[in-house]
């Protein structure tokens, strides 16, 4: 199932936006040295190994850029790929490939970065029951095509945006004067503006736990930066009473160890924000 942020809507402004930023008043290059009326192809070159990601994008790209182009898919997203696959080829007007080639390949290279990443990760706790996360850590007005390579890749996306849950965390926390002060201020709130949103709180050790615990009336509780040891405890305290998440610094070395103290949900921001993007190309032929 595609994930609910993807709406048409949501797609065309950011290739508006993107096409915006990249061609202005027109891809002079090509304008100036291809004629008008050339008609060739292109085939997207695979220059890495992992998981692809941004097929689907680079389709609604090249759609936005000329509807008369023709793309012939040979691979879906998700699919595994090796150096020197072929994973589309597109054929058309000339200077529409060309002005269409570097949004897509820029979209492509990256999302199949974070997918390839992804896919590593959530082989990691395999069986364990835990579910990967992405987070916020992502790039400005790039989120849309980032979260969706997470799913891509097998993963799962927390919340989009601040609109769609509430999380509070540390910074709430003790601004708003204790974790009760907190969760009771968010219900009121959430009362009066007529939302039913999930109520995420975070706990950096079992006395804040045991203080969620004790207020009630949230959906999960995540265990941040806490050893394995103290979060296993946590879990156990909570009981299954409400879901748990494990944050912060968690890495491929720790990742399993950390699926294996029983949580539900495991978050890590270098899903998005550490990727190396993989090498891609599109060739005329």
């Amino acid at each position: 199932m595609k994930p609910t942020y993807l709406t048409p809507e949501s797609i065309n402004a950011f290739i508006a936006a993107a096409l915006a930023e990249d061609v202005g008043d027109g891809d002079h290059s090509s304008l100036a040295a291809i004629p008008a009326n050339a008609q060739n192809q292109a085939r997207l070159l695979v220059k890495g190994d992992g998981i692809l990601a941004g097929v689907e994008m680079a389709g609604y790209i090249f759609k936005a850029v000329d509807p008369q182009l023709e793309l012939d898919v040979m691979m879906q997203d998700g699919a595994t790929m090796k150096y020197g696959d072929v994973a589309f080829t597109v054929k058309g007007k000339a200077q529409s490939i060309l002005t269409a080639e570097r949004l897509v390949l820029n979209c492509m290279q990256r999302m199949s970065g974070i997918a390839t990443h992804t896919h590593y990760l959530a082989s990691l706790i395999a069986g364990t029951g835990a579910k990967l996360l992405d987070t916020r850590k992502t790039t400005p007005n790039f989120r849309l095509m980032e979260k969706w390579a997470v799913v891509i890749g097998g993963g799962e996306n927390h919340r989009f945006g601040l609109y769609d849950m509430v999380m509070l965390k540390d910074n709430h926390i003790d601004y708003a004067g204790g974790i009760r002060e907190a969760i009771t201020a968010t219900h009121t709130y959430l009362q009066a503006k007529g939302k039913n949103l999930k109520i995420e709180v975070e706990t950096r050790n079992l006395e804040e736990v045991q203080q969620v615990l004790g207020t009630g009336g949230i959906n999960r509780i995540m265990l941040d930066n806490m050893s394995t040891d103290m979060m296993r405890e946590a879990v156990a305290i909570i009981g299954g009473k409400y879901e748990t998440e494990a944050s912060g610094g968690i890495t491929e070395e720790t990742i399993r160890a950390v699926a294996e103290c029983g949580v539900d949900y495991i978050s890590v921001g270098a899903l998005t924000h550490s990727i190396k993007s993989i090498d891609l190309s599109l060739k005329a032929f």
